[in-house]
């Protein structure tokens, strides 16, 4: 049963995990990336396309690109790791940093995308509100806190809620990177359930760990409509 499958526990676990890690920061780091394209600043839409740039990679090609970073003795990051003094390790291999190493990726793919929705609606505010804090004397930091962000909030849910459903859809980079591997250490849940049904041909099994990752979806989407979508209207 699938209550009583340990690995469907762990998989659960690690997912969401894995969405705490890279919800936030992904968001966090789209809107700061927003904000900073928006402004008067040279060379601006060179810097919007190389943000969005890893948003329009396939996945496969993005989890090529970061195995060979990752890959011990000769990948950038190893490099990086050696220069610093620090001994090289197996990133991926690791049970301590394989996940925080998909994180990163993840982050750095999903943090673009993002920011476009960030950026739409920076440009639909008026202007006059930034004239009109300067008039009164407000600092950036004030009105980015005070009008700025409140302002943005339904974009915020609209990013929050897709961020969370692609942290619990990530298949081809487990495939290609991992292999949910070591020791079901990065298994998420959509890419257990396929090793369910494609590898191990346990339909059954397959069919109620998604309806249970539907529920999770559902449950999240809830949650986060009840107690965000009355935060999102700037009073």
């Amino acid at each position: 049963m699938m209550a009583d499958d340990a690995v469907f526990w762990t998989v659960v676990k690690n997912n969401l995990i894995f969405a705490a890690g890279t919800v936030p920061l992904s968001i966090a780091l789209a809107l700061l990336m927003a904000t900073w394209v928006s402004g008067k600043i040279r060379g601006k839409g060179f810097l919007r396309l190389a943000y969005f740039t890893p948003a329009i990679l396939p996945l496969v090609a993005v989890a090529s690109i970061w195995l060979f970073f990752y890959t011990p003795g000769y990948g950038p990051v190893s490099a990086i790791a050696e220069a610093a003094g620090l001994p090289s390790r197996n990133w991926l291999g690791d049970p301590q940093t394989v996940m925080p190493a998909l994180m990163v990726m993840t982050i750095w793919k999903e943090a673009g995308f993002f920011m476009i929705f960030y950026l739409a609606g920076l440009q639909n505010m008026s202007q006059e509100l930034q004239e009109a804090s300067s008039l009164e004397g407000a600092s950036r930091w004030y009105h980015f806190r005070r009008v700025t962000f409140p302002l943005l909030m339904p974009t915020t849910l609209f990013v929050f809620v897709v961020a969370i459903t692609n942290s619990f859809k990530h298949v081809d980079h487990l495939f290609i990177m991992t292999d949910g591997g070591p020791n079901n250490a990065s298994s998420l849940l959509l890419f257990y359930i396929y090793q369910e049904a494609f590898q191990f041909y346990d339909l059954s099994a397959a069919a109620s760990m998604t309806i249970a990752l539907v529920l999770i979806l559902v449950g999240i989407a809830v949650v986060q409509f009840r107690i965000l979508e009355k935060r999102i209207h700037y009073r």
